[in-house]
């Protein structure tokens, strides 16, 4: 990624990020920073994070904590005036949560993407990046099921904006290890408290990826973006088996316990869990185009411009956990470094 690049792109900008204070869009205020934008509006619902991020970063002139929720459509027009790049990072995004509360899922990820899609293309917005997740493709559950809504109420506003300057583009995780909720942060406090260390299925496998490795996919969609891609890094998976077994080895000692003390408990499969997960789908990656580090999904019919900007078309038929390069037991110990600093 050229810093320079980036430099220019988001130098003297005027941004939004919904869900600010979420795991990816604090990382997102925290990197954006180093760019000099004009301002960023950090839009959330969780007063008290904006409370300590804004009391963190209160040196910085060039932020604005605003309390809202993205189902409140008059609460975010007035949080997009005059916004040129909006990060769309606000969403219910735990499976159990979402198949227990469904309908507060549809509330958040479909009718609060609708509104901020709506409000941008009102208030004339640059580029709209909209954060998914590897759940989107071939749903199972209902938190897939909305982010999957989300991807497609996205792109389809390519459309619906008529003849607005906006632009709106997708960008697909897999698992952001380190991230608020994720399984690192669970299997360290159980370890920390001497295990059990659980695990739904010794076969479960995951597509993964770093903090910095998921910002860096964001700025470099709001850079490309040209409307309609869903933009894809390419990234290696892991069995959680080995994830669990390797964080017991690692972090027991720190906590005074014995790794060969910690029981690994199977706890069965949770409501809405698949036992791999998939980056791109069959029907997509026909038509899917490559570049060095990542894969770009269009539609199937998708706007001129936007397909020339692409020449190589992937040769890859689905991208699933199951069939992409596992991690090396050193190269997992590597990446938990760069997590439990």
């Amino acid at each position: 990624m050229k810093e320079s690049s980036l430099e220019e792109t988001f130098r003297d900008r005027r941004i939004l990020i919904t869900g600010g204070t979420g795991s990816i869009g604090n990382g997102l205020v925290r990197k954006l920073l180093e760019y000099n934008p004009k301002v960023i509006r950090v839009f959330s619902n969780d007063e008290n994070a904006l409370f300590d991020l804004e009391q963190e970063l209160k040196k910085c002139d060039d932020l604005r904590f605003l309390v809202g929720d993205v189902r409140d459509k008059e609460r975010l027009k007035r949080a997009t005036e005059d916004i040129e790049i909006v990060f769309h990072a606000a969403a219910l995004k735990h499976v159990p949560s979402c198949e227990y509360n469904p309908f507060e899922a549809i509330k958040t990820n479909v009718i609060g993407t609708q509104n901020l899609l709506e409000v941008a293309i009102d208030e004339n917005v640059e580029k709209v990046i909209t954060i998914s997740t590897d759940k989107a493709v071939s749903p199972v559950n209902v938190m897939g099921a909305t982010k999957l809504l989300a991807e497609r109420l996205t792109i389809a506003a390519n459309y619906y904006k008529g003849f607005k300057r906006t632009v709106f583009s997708c960008v697909r995780f897999g698992n952001v290890l380190g991230s608020r909720g994720s399984v690192v942060q669970l299997f360290e406090k159980q370890i920390q408290n001497g295990g059990p260390v659980t695990l739904t299925d010794p076969d479960m496998i995951r597509f993964v990826m770093s903090m910095d490795r998921a910002i860096e996919l964001v700025l470099k969609a709001a850079e490309r973006a040209k409307g309609e891609e869903i933009f894809i890094f390419k990234m290696p998976a892991l069995h959680i088996k080995n994830l669990a077994d390797i964080m017991i080895q690692k972090l027991a000692p720190k906590y005074g316990y014995d790794p060969r003390d910690i029981e690994v408990k199977i706890i069965g499969k949770r409501r809405g869990e698949k036992l791999y997960e998939e980056l791109m789908t069959e029907d997509e990656a026909m038509n899917a185009y490559e570049t060095e580090d990542m894969l770009v999904v269009l539609p199937q019919t998708p706007i001129i411009s936007t397909q020339r900007r692409y020449l190589k078309r992937t040769t890859l038929k689905t991208y699933t956990a199951k069939d992409t390069n596992k991690l090396t037991e050193k190269e997992i110990e590597e990446l938990l470094a760069s997590i439990l600093k």
